[in-house]
C-alpha cells in the first residue's frame, strides 16, 4: 500500500510539474486551436454606462471565416442609429475597417484610429478585430483566478502591426483554455479590462452570454448581452463587400 500511495504521489507530481512546463505561447497556441464556427449571426445589446449616464444600443453581428485564414465581420446597428462596421481581418497583414455612418457616408478607419472608441462605448476599433498569435510575444506569469475561475496568467507584447496596447494580460481557464479575462495596458498603465461570463458551449463552441469592458478606475463600461445566436447558418459571400454597405 505504501508503495502505491508513493507511485501515485510521484505520479501527481510529475504531471504537475508537466502543466507549470506550459510555455505562455503553447498555451496560447491551446486557445487559438479551440473549435470555431463557420459562420456566426448574432443580436446583441450593448449598454454604455458613463457617469449618470445609460446608453443602450442593439445591433446584428455577422462573421464569416475564409482560406488562409482571413475572417470577414459585419456589425449593424439596428437602434438608436444605422451605422455599420465592416472588418476584414488577414494574416500577417493590417485588418480593414470600413464605417457606413448615419449620414450615409463610408470612410476607413485609418491605422492611427484603431485606438479611438467605437459608437462611443468603451471597445475600440481594435477590440473588434480578432487575435492573430502570431504578432505577440507571451510569457507565462503564472496562476491566478479570474471571474471565480482558475486560470494561467499569460501576458502577450504585440511584436507587429499598429500598437494600441503596451501589452495585454489574458486569464486562460485551466479547465479548457478560454480566455475568461483580459487585461490592456495604455500610455505605461492598467488601462481597462474585459472580462466574459454566463459561457456555454453551444454547437460545440464556447459562447460567453454577457461581456463587459470597463474602465480599471471604475468610472465607466460597456456590457454586451447576447439575445439571439445561430451557427454555421449559410451567410452570403457579398454580405461582407465593402459595395454592399453602400
Amino acid at each position: 500500500m505504501k508503495t502505491k500511495i508513493f507511485f501515485g504521489c510521484v505520479m501527481a507530481l510529475l504531471f504537475t510539474q508537466s502543466l507549470y512546463a506550459l510555455t505562455g505561447r503553447e498555451i496560447m497556441e491551446k486557445t487559438d486551436a479551440l473549435p470555431e464556427p463557420q459562420t456566426a449571426f448574432m443580436n446583441i445589446i450593448m449598454t454604455i454606462y458613463k457617469g449618470d449616464r445609460v446608453e443602450e444600443k442593439e445591433f446584428t453581428f455577422q462573421a464569416k471565416q475564409y482560406p488562409n485564414d482571413e475572417d470577414k465581420a459585419l456589425i449593424s446597428f439596428i437602434r438608436p442609429t444605422q451605422i455599420t462596421l465592416l472588418t476584414h481581418s488577414y494574416k500577417n497583414k493590417e485588418d480593414d475597417q470600413w464605417l457606413k455612418l448615419s449620414s450615409g457616408k463610408i470612410k476607413r478607419i485609418a491605422s492611427s484610429e484603431k485606438g479611438q472608441p467605437f459608437v462611443n462605448s468603451h471597445f475600440y476599433y481594435e477590440d473588434l478585430s480578432p487575435v492573430d498569435i502570431d504578432e505577440y510575444k507571451y510569457e507565462l506569469l503564472g496562476e491566478e483566478k479570474a471571474v471565480g475561475e482558475d486560470c494561467y496568467k499569460v501576458e502577450g507584447v504585440k511584436q507587429s502591426g499598429e500598437k494600441v496596447y503596451d501589452k495585454v494580460i489574458f486569464y486562460v481557464r485551466k479547465s479548457d483554455y478560454f480566455v475568461v479575462r483580459i487585461d490592456f495596458f495604455k500610455d505605461g498603465a492598467f488601462h481597462k479590462f474585459l472580462e466574459n461570463y454566463d459561457v456555454k458551449e453551444i454547437d460545440g463552441i464556447l459562447t460567453p452570454y454577457r461581456v463587459k469592458m470597463e474602465l480599471a478606475d471604475g468610472k465607466g463600461k460597456t456590457e454586451l448581452a447576447l439575445k439571439d445566436l445561430k451557427y454555421n447558418a449559410p451567410i452570403a459571400d457579398t454580405t461582407f463587400n465593402k459595395e454592399s454597405m453602400r
